[in-house]
């Protein structure tokens, strides 16, 4: 539908007026209002004259919000010279601007409401999707809006994720979309489970045509489910943001996860500006020229805020020096294969995102392990793994046990037959008190998962596990280290070296990529960057999943391990933190495996041959 021209309304119903800062212009009689919405990826300008729309922008701004408004602005005055305006600003990032500049700021529900009611005044529902947020606006019987939080799921960002794992972009995917015959399930809640689903199927040669549909598909469920909690979501919707906007197939998608509930749909010929349509038609007070907007822009330095710092991870050589000398005395024993006699015990860990094993004697020494990706295929893995320890097994051993754990388990236990499987907390566990007796806190940080296990006199007392974000495992960290073209070894060497970390947060994959464009346009290195990261995984581990107030829950004597922890930058974080030193073993990426032989070494009845196939 074309937006009609028409004058200011007379009535905002329950908006409450924008707060006008400053000495008042002579020009306020001006026909002209400016709404500005500075979003979490992009920036909308709607200009209207006597309210009809005479310039409108839409603009990404990667992360430097200040110098893409600075030059929009003064695009504004060369288009529109010595132009005055009533200005509003709206949008997730604008109200620390609005206060800078003196300038009115209008809530974004205020502003959507406004411009949905004046010009479509027969919707229920609005649905709007942006770069980092997904609202729902229930407008009757009065307006209740419904948005995400902490996890960016099911966002535009979230689509460019999932569109680069297919070589293309959002663009490319809605044409994908467009020829798809498929659907699969995929989770949308967090970017890394998405992709652990995704990269089995492309691996198994998936039509990108039906992994791009199941992608638009994941993301109207999640928002429909995740937002609405329960409340129907019928009558007329209107499709507002971004995303909505550019992307037709996506609309497909809520339109057919809303079939039978909705009696129509309408996605607005500028759904992308309404927001900032609304908050134009909101502006009032004095009116500013668009010259001397601009050159306030210039004056003001820093409107965005500046990233936090914090402490390096080492304050010097020595100290660092100590830290290493500490942890490399952590070492499990070992035995040379070729001279292993009599039953031995393999332990796989069948995790998300790799496939461990380890082989041990009677006395519990290391013959074997192997650490790699799974790649999709934990079956095909573990099976490999079988197939190389018994090539290398001497005659004078066999494997007389077997057990299986991780996320796998059920799937290699029944395809290899083999003897035990165990859930991972107790594998983790047991390997642990193996190597400290009096542990009292367990923390593992795997690929996608992180676990927290508290004991109490030698007994499991409460266990705690990340559910529907994986920020701040084991992927997370890998995702950045890719986007700076580096390994995680090197990420983590160059964040031990940091002198000055940047304050990153805890926030998921997708908003964390704001911040981390934001420090780079500051000027930040890749390990101050690296650096922020580690903090950021340890923070989310202790306050996110464990919910820990007080250091002193942890007891006196803590195990870290998944392979997370090999990352010093990560274990170094979690130190300092904490404010205690801690036991990483040597094969803390293989603790789940070492706890699964160590099960099947406690269970083996002599005489008894393994079901192993």
């Amino acid at each position: 539908m074309t937006v009609p021209s028409g004058g200011v309304a007379d009535s905002r119903g329950s908006a409450a007026p924008a707060a006008v800062f400053g000495d008042p212009d002579p020009l306020d009689d001006t026909p002209y209002a400016l709404g500005l919405d500075i979003g979490s990826t992009t920036i909308k300008a709607v200009l209207l004259d006597d309210g009809v729309i005479v310039h409108d922008e839409y603009r990404r701004h990667n992360a430097d919000v200040q110098a893409e408004l600075t030059k929009l602005i003064h695009d504004l005055a060369r288009q529109f010279p010595g132009v005055a305006a009533r200005v509003a600003i709206t949008g997730s990032g604008g109200l620390g601007i609005a206060q800078a500049l003196e300038i009115g700021f209008v809530q974004e529900v205020i502003a959507g409401t406004q411009a949905v009611q004046r010009y479509h005044p027969e919707a229920d529902v609005v649905i709007e999707l942006g770069g980092e947020d997904a609202k729902i606006t229930f407008l009757k019987p009065t307006p209740e809006q419904r948005m995400n939080g902490t996890c960016a799921g099911g966002t535009g960002a979230f689509i460019d994720q999932m569109a680069t794992l297919l070589r293309t972009d959002a663009a490319g995917l809605d044409r994908l979309a467009a020829e798809h015959l498929h659907l699969y399930p995929i989770a949308s809640r967090c970017g890394v489970f998405a992709k652990s689903d995704l990269q089995p199927l492309i691996n198994d040669g998936a039509r990108h045509e039906d992994l791009a549909a199941s992608i638009f598909q994941a993301v109207a469920t999640q928002t429909i489910s995740g937002l609405a909690q329960g409340r129907p979501v019928t009558g007329h919707i209107v499709f507002l943001g971004g995303p909505l906007h550019f992307l037709p197939q996506l609309r497909i998608a809520f339109e057919r996860t809303l079939e039978g509930r909705a009696t129509g749909f309408t996605c607005p010929e500028k759904a992308q500006l309404f927001v900032a349509l609304g908050a134009a038609h909101l502006a009032d007070g004095s009116a500013h020229r668009f010259d001397e907007l601009a050159d306030r822009l210039l004056e003001r330095r820093h409107l965005v805020p500046v990233s936090g710092r914090m402490a390096p991870l080492f304050a010097d050589d020595e100290e660092r020096a100590e830290f290493t000398a500490r942890h490399e005395g952590e070492r499990v024993p070992r035995r040379d294969l070729a001279e292993v006699e009599g039953a031995c015990f393999l332990g796989i860990d069948a995790g998300s995102t790799t496939v461990k094993a380890v082989l041990i004697d009677s006395d519990a020494r290391i013959c074997y392990s192997h650490y790699q990706a799974g790649g999709g295929d934990p079956v095909g893995a573990a099976r490999a793994i079988v197939e190389e320890v018994r090539a290398a097994l001497p005659g004078t051993a066999i494997i007389a046990r077997t057990c299986v754990t991780g996320y796998g388990e059920p799937l290699v236990k029944a395809a290899l037959h083999l003897d035990d499987g165990e859930v991972e907390t107790i594998a983790h566990y047991r390997a642990a008190a193996h190597l400290v007796p009096d542990v009292t806190s367990i923390i593992d940080i795997g690929g996608q998962d992180m676990k927290y296990l508290s004991l109490r006199d030698g007994v499991i007392d409460s266990i705690c596990v990340n559910e529907a974000c994986s920020s701040g495992c084991g992927s997370f960290l890998q995702t950045f280290a890719q986007t700076m073209d580096l390994d995680v070894h090197s990420f983590a060497e160059a964040a031990v070296a940091a002198f000055n970390p940047v304050d990153l947060g805890s926030r998921c994959t997708v908003f964390m990529n704001s911040s981390v464009k934001q420090a780079q346009k500051e000027g930040a290195s890749v390990g101050d960057i690296a650096a922020g990261l580690s903090y950021s995984v340890v923070r989310n581990a202790l306050y996110k999943v464990i919910k820990l107030h007080d250091a002193a829950a942890l007891g006196a004597h803590v195990v870290v391990q998944g392979g997370t922890f090999l990352n010093d930058g990560v274990l170094r974080a979690f130190e300092l933190l904490t404010g205690r030193e801690v036991v990483r073993p040597d094969i803390a990426g293989l603790m789940g495996a070492f706890g699964a032989a160590l099960i099947a070494r406690s269970r083996f009845v002599p005489g008894r041959a393994s079901s192993l196939l």
